[in-house]
């Protein structure tokens, strides 16, 4: 009886360790500033069909999602930080010290922007809309909420003269 309260006890405090590391990690990556919450689509879907990605309505509004087979599938949770001339993505569930991914701003292509739908929406946070880009030539999405959506493009299109920055 003592051995299984010794043993619950100390999964609990695994438990609570494994917890408490998440939340310091994301402290220690947030007290620089300059983070916001941004998804990332690790797995890009094939297209359904070579079928043109719709402009943005005349009221300004993105445009629905394109119909993709892997909808909602491939996005991962994380926190995005502005590093000088680029991004540093960081996944929320990961105990690594170092981003993920690194993005300079000056090979980020925007194409466009869209709302999320289908699965999507149960798989990005509520408010979230999705920024369709290239990276490296590399499709890229990147689903973030409004405000941050506005800083993330005033960042890209505040790059130093010469460089070549597509902002849709």
């Amino acid at each position: 009886m003592v051995l299984a309260l010794v043993v619950c006890a100390a999964v609990v405090a695994v438990g609570v360790a494994g917890l408490a590391a998440f939340a310091l990690r994301r402290r220690l990556i947030q007290r620089v500033g300059g983070t916001f919450d941004c998804s990332l689509r690790l797995r890009m879907p094939a297209p359904v069909s070579p079928a043109p990605v719709p402009d943005p309505a005349p009221d300004g509004e993105p445009a629905p999602a394109p119909p993709t087979p892997a909808d909602g599938k491939g996005w991962v949770f994380g926190i995005a930080r502005y590093s000088g001339d680029s991004i540093e993505w960081f996944r929320v569930f990961s105990y690594a010290p170092r981003p993920r991914r690194v993005l300079p701003r000056s090979e980020i292509e925007v194409l466009g922007r869209r709302y999320p739908a289908g699965q999507e929406e149960l798989a990005l946070l509520s408010g979230s809309v999705v920024l369709r880009c290239l990276h490296r030539g590399a499709p890229l999405e990147l689903a973030m909420s409004e405000d941050a959506l506005t800083g993330f493009l005033a960042w890209l299109e505040a790059a130093p003269p010469g460089q070549r920055v597509n902002v849709a």
